[in-house]
Parts: structure tokens; sequence; C-alpha cells
């Protein structure tokens, strides 16, 4: 690429050992990519960089917290040592010490803002799959959804569930041709589950205000791609099924929502999903064959998805295949297991004369990296040996106040912060048995929404057919309920 600076229709890695920059083309960075290696050898600045690129080059980027220093891109970086000297050897880097546009999100809530979907939303198979339930149980799940799409009945959160499941299991005859499959065991088991989700703190995943992707989408008034950050530095060890299970639907989401792109000159999303093994371990087979074919059909969304693990060996062949940039960091091989990965890693890249791959895996320093672009016309350069750029961010965690600061100051303030808890499942069943809802239930009850406001103001026959409206969209998206994970593969179309 000569000693020019690439321009910002390139996705810039680093350098190689003559000073020569690295980079692909940011139209082929829909192909997806990896980037792996072992812990400390510098995935995390990595990742950091990458995240730079794409926002300059106006691509919204999503991406999970681990370790909860990523969210330095919040603030501008101050390089110096050994990083001064890096720079100081990228000439055509431009470096520019700066803060991205980041928007910080935690399921719970504390961190950032909260991250909520619905469980009609997330959809039985997927759900299935966090409750690692078993086939009998599953086919409970899937007869229980069916029954609140036949009823109208919305599901919500948590609590909307456990009252489906206590009513069919008082109202049997509801299940219809679907009774022999909620026997009394498998609605006792589901609702244990339930009771369990809840005990690792997972109902603050579920209720509205949901996630909307257009959020996510929106880039800056200066045009670059906005950052998020998902806080997981507690999720993804005290509920990594939570963590991995959000990433997927999230996935889902993109795929049934956005449209056909074509050929583009740049992504409209990059997806960064940090130990990836998560994604794949204990997943139904049935769900990860739904998954490796989203992953691959996604691209044409204009969404690239990034996996970062320690050794590729982490995630399936199947869509190992599918990945068309690769950055390897420093692996060690210390038994025979480990070398036989090693040399399948160093066999991934496309050869190089000028080196041997499989002894540079073990000699890489912190911050090097293989690196397996493509070719203009989309085949794989031949593998490089590569200093990656540093971040023009801070490389290290926001302080406490940076971060309330960022959070206060997010254009998405008071847009999620505020639970609505409107009526649902759990209502409607508890009206039916002519009780009112338990106080509990009543606590995330939130002022009316603009539209209600309105309709209680109008207070003649418009605001009624406002208000009737209203409750038959409500209607139908219960009907929609039943549509397992990504149902346009699933051959049912999904309506908003």
């Amino acid at each position: 690429m000569g000693d020019q600076m690439p321009d910002s229709l390139q996705l810039v890695i680093g350098a190689d050992p003559e000073g020569q920059p690295t980079a692909q083309a940011m139209r082929l960075a829909n192909r997806h990519g990896l980037i792996a290696g072992a812990t400390g050898t510098g995935k995390t600045v990595t990742l950091q960089r990458m995240a730079e690129a794409f926002s300059d080059a106006g691509v919204a980027v999503f991406a999970a917290d681990i370790k909860g220093d990523l969210c330095g891109l919040g603030a501008a970086g101050n390089p110096q040592g050994k990083i001064a000297e890096r720079i100081a050897g990228m000439p055509w880097l431009n470096h520019k010490p700066q803060a991205y546009p980041v928007t910080l999100w935690d399921i719970h809530g504390q961190s950032g803002h909260p991250l909520r979907t619905t469980l009609s939303e997330m959809g039985p198979l997927l759900l299935g799959s966090l409750l690692e339930l078993t086939d009998s149980q599953q086919s409970a799940l899937y007869a229980a959804f069916k029954v609140a799409d036949r009823e109208g009945l919305l599901l919500l959160d948590l609590k909307d569930l456990k009252a489906l499941l206590n009513h069919l299991r008082d109202n049997p005859q509801l299940l219809g041709d679907d009774a022999a499959l909620m026997t009394t065991g498998s609605s006792q088991a589901l609702l244990r589950r339930l009771a369990t989700l809840e005990q690792q703190g997972a109902e603050a995943l579920f209720g509205e205000p949901a996630l909307q992707l257009e959020d996510i989408l929106q880039p800056t008034a200066d045009g670059r791609g906005r950052i998020h950050l998902l806080d997981a530095s507690r999720l993804v060890h005290e509920a990594p099924k939570v963590y991995a299970t959000f990433l997927l639907w999230l996935l889902a989401e993109l795929f049934e929502q956005l449209p056909e792109r074509g050929d583009a000159d740049k992504p409209l999303l990059a997806l960064f999903f940090d130990e990836a093994h998560l994604l794949f371990n204990g997943t139904p087979q049935a769900l990860r064959d739904r998954l490796e074919q989203v992953v691959r059909l996604i691209r044409s969304k204009g969404v690239g998805v990034y996996f970062v693990t320690q050794s590729p060996g982490d995630l399936p062949d199947d869509v190992l295949a599918q990945l068309g940039l690769r950055i390897q960091h420093g692996l060690r091989a210390f038994t025979a297991k480990e070398q036989k990965s090693l040399r399948a890693v160093a066999e991934g890249f496309r050869p190089n004369p000028a080196f041997d791959a499989l002894s540079v895996l073990t000699e890489l320093g912190i911050g090097e990296a293989l690196v397996g672009t493509l070719q203009e016309k989309g085949t794989p350069e031949m593998v490089r040996r590569v200093l990656v750029a540093p971040p023009q961010s801070r490389i290290g965690p926001l302080t406490g106040a940076e971060r309330t600061a960022l959070i206060a100051g997010s254009p998405l303030q008071g847009r999620y912060d505020k639970p609505i808890d409107r009526d649902s499942a759990y209502e409607v069943l508890m009206g039916r048995k002519g009780l009112a809802p338990e106080p509990e239930a009543e606590q995330g009850k939130q002022e009316p929404s603009f539209t209600e406001q309105a309709g209680e103001f109008l207070g003649t026959a418009a605001g009624k057919a406002l208000k009737s409206a209203m409750q038959q969209a409500a209607n139908q998206i219960g009907r929609q309920l039943v549509r397992g994970l990504m149902g346009s593969l699933l051959g049912s179309k999904k309506r908003r």
C-alpha cells in the first residue's frame, strides 16, 4: 500500500516490520472477522483500534466491555513510552489523541442505560436455550407461547410468563391438542428455571422500554459512527448464559429488521462478540445451526460480526470458514494438544514465503499479531506480521466521574432509564381471576407515554379512537409471538 496514509474507507490494522500499513477495504468489512490470542497479548487494544476505525468511517459499533477498560474509548489518549515510539514509527497514521462518541449500556442500569428486550421479541427458541431446557420442557414452552398467541396475551417480562404457566396449569383445556406437552412436571420445571433466572438478576433484561435498533445505528452530528458498549464485566462471570443469549438476540433482531443493502462502500454496523466461545458452549444444535446460517447471511444486511476469543478453535468450523479478516495475537503451546491447535491456527492463513507462521505465533510480543486480510476481489492476502496501531483514545478505563458524565450527556438520556409496565399477560390473567396485581408488580409503572397523555387530553371520540387503536396494536403484537428465532428463516415473516 506504499507509505501513504490509507483513506477513511480502509480498515487500518497497523504496520508490517518495514513500516508499511496493513489494512483491508472497508467495503469488505461485512465479511466478518476474528481477533484471537492468549490472555494479555493485546486483543482488547486491537478491538479498541478497530472500533475507532469503524467510527471514523461512519460505521456504528456494538461491543461488550468484558474487563471494564474498553470504555476508555470515551476519553482522549495520552501516548507515552513504547506507545509513543510505535506511533512515531507510523508517520502515515496521523495519530490525534481524541475521545470517541460512546454510549454506555448495562442490563442492570447501574453503569449505563438499562438494556432490555421482551420475552415476545426473544422467542421460545432463544428463551429455551437461556433456561437450558430439555426437549420436553422446550416443547412445553412452545405450547405456552402458542396459547399466548391465540389468546392475544403479551409476554413482556418474566412475571407474564409465570402467570401464563400457572394459568395453563389450572386450565389445561386451553392447550387444546398440545395438552400432552404441558405435563405437571414440565410446568413445574419451567417455573423453577424461571426462579433460578430471577436469582441471577436476569429479570432486569426483560421488560420495556425495549432496545430500539435505530438508536444503535444513529450516527453523530459530525458523521461518526456511535460506539455502544455493554458493561459485561460482572455479567459474563455471574450470568454468562444471559450475556450470550442477549448477543444472540441482538444478532437475530438485526437479521430480522434490516433490509438487504447489496454492495456498499462500508458496513452499517460492526458487532464485536467478546468471549465468543460462550455463544456456542452448551447451545442446542438447532440454535447453533440457525446462528451459523445468520452469520452467513447477515453480511448482505450490512453487518460485520467480529468474534473475540483466545483460540480460533473456540468457534465452530462452519463459522470460522466465513471469517474474512483474521487477527491472531500470540499463543502459547506447552502440551501436545496445544501444539496441534497451534498448527491448525497457522494453517488457517495464506502462507507468506518471508516467514514461518507456526514459529512466529509463539514469538509475537504484546501488540503484535499475524494478520490475514482480504484482497479487493475478496480472496485472502498472504499473512503478515503486524504491529497493531495504537488507539487514539485512552488505553484503560474511565473514572467513575467520567462514566457518570458520559451517561448524563448521552443523547439517549431519559429514553430507557425508567421502566414501563403496561398491561400484559400478568395483568390480564389477574383481571380474569378478579384479582388486583401484586403491589410489587405496580412499582415499575411509569408515567403515561406522550401518546397516552394525548388520548386522555382529547377526552373525546378521537381520544377513545386512539386508545382503541393502541389496544388493537397491542393485540396484534400478541399474535406475533410464535416466531421462534429468526422467523424469516423458519418461514414466518415477522411484522411490527
